[in-house]
């Protein structure tokens, strides 16, 4: 595969004198780029449905994000495949660029006429094609630009990139759009994506190093041995393969997975329709969400600063556990402070809990196979947790909130103790300086 032999290589973090990841001016420049994409995502996606309501009405609101969500969930998987056959960093590239003028397109399009349905549902349909690139390649990149010991930094950093991303897109695009209308915001949008690029180009490839020393056996179709006559489907086949053997590889997986279908329902769909039986109003649910994203917030800044936390799998299924345990409890509370309080706890938690189980992912995979291993990863949160919102809104519309509450926390319990009683999980640790 190519690679961009006109860098020169970078030294391992592991090397004496280099820098932590937060001190490492290379990843920086790559954190300052992602993090410009993310906050142009947050104003793409509050302009698409913005427009999308002022076009139509409600119901097609709904069309336009599902027409995003199909072509992201359905590609994620090829997108893994593609991200390991090429240079992660091209493939991030081109995706950005693509978006770049895809979004600037539209915006000069706006700017000349009242935005049709038809065309944001074709803007919704090809972003979320590109999107189900940039993502696998995002989650490959990390290891070709620090070292493994830095890599759970690395993590933390990137889910707090993440939350910047939820918090300043925002603010933005609605300034955006109040001062010059959807146009005006997509041209945010698509600057924001501009933005990334030089930053991108301006970041350093290191080697990848060996993969972690592991008992689990190759699959026959080693990417690392592999010519280029390999189809993309024995590719694709080779990652499932290769998760599903994986010692910890495969628990990891399986845990998000049912904590995804567990908590992603109940804290979206489920926050809402809470606050609206408990007649807290709109500045409630903006308290509750607020600490719930302070609370994450923390927690993936202690990995970000620290670097390092011992016995991390045994961590990651307690902050897992607890924080199930939360937000079944979130159901019961009857003020609105103690729902505040408890959403701050459960995002501390899930704060913790995500940024180790990414990085036991980041530091345990096979560099080789780790766009397919991130895609499955996202495909989960992209593609499965969100078919349980419908289900959610249905089950407390009809039952109350406290009992879905109550049974949502139950089943990412259930993710918790099998992280628990999985002796590869229990024991794993991140990879020391």
């Amino acid at each position: 595969m190519a690679t961009l032999e006109t860098n020169p290589p970078i030294r391992s973090a592991t090397d004496p004198g280099t820098a932590p990841a937060h001190r490492d001016p290379n990843v920086l420049r790559w954190l300052t780029a992602y993090t410009a994409s993310l906050v142009g995502d947050s104003v793409y996606f509050l302009t698409l449905g913005w427009s999308a309501q002022r076009a139509a009405g409600p119901a097609e609101v709904g069309l336009v994000m599902a027409a995003g969500a199909l072509p992201r969930a359905v590609l994620m998987l090829g997108g893994g495949v593609v991200a390991d056959r090429f240079d992660p960093r091209r493939v991030i590239l081109g995706s950005d660029a693509l978006r770049c003028l895809l979004i600037l397109s539209v915006a000069a399009a706006i700017a000349l006429a009242t935005p049709a349905l038809w065309l944001l549902v074709a803007v919704a349909l090809v972003f979320g094609a590109v999107d189900a690139l940039f993502v696998p390649a995002v989650g490959a990149l990390p290891p070709r630009i620090t070292g493994p010991d830095q890599l759970a930094r690395v993590t933390g950093l990137r889910s707090l990139a993440m939350r910047l991303g939820q918090i300043g897109g925002p603010p933005i695009g609605g300034l955006a759009m109040g001062l010059g209308g959807p146009a005006a915001a997509f041209t945010v949008a698509g600057t924001l994506f501009a933005l990334s690029l030089p930053l991108l180009l301006s970041v350093r490839i290191r080697p990848l190093d060996p993969p972690p020393a592991d008992t689990t056996p190759t699959t026959p179709n080693d990417p690392t041995d592999r010519t280029d006559r390999t189809s993309a489907r024995a590719d694709l086949a080779d990652g499932l393969r290769y998760i599903r053997r994986h010692r910890l590889l495969g628990p990891l997986v399986l845990v998000g997975a049912v904590c995804e279908l567990g908590l992603t329902g109940t804290l979206n769909v489920g926050m809402v329709l809470l606050n609206a039986e408990r007649g807290w109003g709109p500045s409630g649910y903006g308290l509750i969400v607020a600490c719930f994203g302070a609370g994450a917030t923390v927690g993936a800044t202690l990995l970000a600063v620290v670097g390092r936390l011992p016995r991390a799998g045994l961590t990651m299924a307690v902050t897992l556990l607890l924080g199930s345990i939360g937000a079944a409890a979130m159901g019961l509370v009857p003020t609105l402070w103690s729902a505040a309080v408890l959403a701050a706890l459960v995002g501390l938690n899930a704060g913790i809990f995500g940024t180790l189980d990414a990085a036991l992912v980041q530091t345990t995979a096979d560099p080789a196979y780790l766009g397919r291993v991130t895609s499955v990863v996202m495909l989960t949160m992209v593609g499965l947790a969100p078919l349980g919102y419908p289900l959610v809104g249905a089950a407390i519309g009809t039952w109350g909130a406290a009992p879905v509450f109550l049974a949502c926390g139950a089943l990412s319990s259930l993710g918790a103790l099998h992280a628990l009683t999985s002796r590869p999980v229990r024991t794993a640790e991140l990879p020391r300086r």
